[in-house]
């Protein structure tokens, strides 16, 4: 026998993971707490806007620098990057394979029928579509400058201001950073439950969690289009 015979009759072990519902749910709560850990250095980057032109602007160009001389400029973003992307293409895939699942797993007779879950669980599927349609928008806006009315490469307090001088940005921004907050709701303790933290005992302590950090990252992520909106930073 062959290895490639082998190999078509035993799938390696990573593939029967990937093609088992209880993979698809760790590998979407994985990649989830991925995305939450960049969420919440995301937002403290963002926050340094309120100290003003220099301090948001030194940190953009420090990140360019970070790794070097053994990386080159610009790398560690670059690596970041991927590393993102993977996570959030995973995540995607994961959560559409596992709906489908879940439609045709559910009998049709009783559709109509069934107990509707929370506010956050019917809102998950579109408001992954929301963040997907966000990314890229927030993509050209703030990382390639296509769409931002000022584009000054290394002058990332410019940009914001610019990008938020106009209401449909402010628009686009807060719906999605509320599709985010409950995302993140939902998802930190799906999370838990698919990775076992969950008990009795911590239940608890895990919706607490959930409910404020979804609430610290909404809070944080707008307090920056807000701020413009009024004034505070111009």
């Amino acid at each position: 026998m062959t290895t490639a015979t082998r190999t078509a009759r035993h799938p390696s072990t990573l593939a029967t993971l990937w093609r088992s519902t209880v993979g698809k749910k760790a590998v979407m709560a994985v990649t989830g707490l991925v995305m939450l850990l960049y969420l919440v250095a995301h937002m403290l980057g963002n926050l340094k806007v309120f100290f003003g032109p220099d301090d948001i602007n030194g940190y953009a160009a420090w990140l360019r620098t970070i790794g070097q001389p053994f990386l080159g400029h610009e790398w560690f973003l670059w690596i970041a990057r991927a590393g993102l992307l993977a996570a959030v293409v995973l995540h995607g895939v994961s959560a559409y394979q596992l709906s489908r699942r879940d439609l045709a797993a559910r009998p049709s007779k009783y559709v109509h029928r069934r107990r509707r879950a929370g506010y956050a669980t019917r809102t998950m599927r579109w408001g992954g579509v929301i963040l997907a349609l966000f990314i890229v928008w927030h993509i050209l806006d703030l990382t390639t400058l296509t769409v931002n009315p000022v584009a000054e490469h290394g002058h990332v307090y410019q940009n914001v201001v610019g990008t938020f001088g106009r209401w449909y940005s402010d628009v686009i921004y807060i719906v999605a950073m509320l599709a985010v907050g409950f995302h993140i709701r939902h998802g930190f303790w799906s999370a838990a439950q698919t990775l076992g933290a969950n008990n009795a005992r911590r239940d608890k302590v895990l919706k607490l969690a959930a409910n404020g950090l979804a609430l610290l990252l909404t809070a944080g992520f707008l307090s920056v289009p807000v701020a413009v909106m009024f004034g505070v930073v111009k």
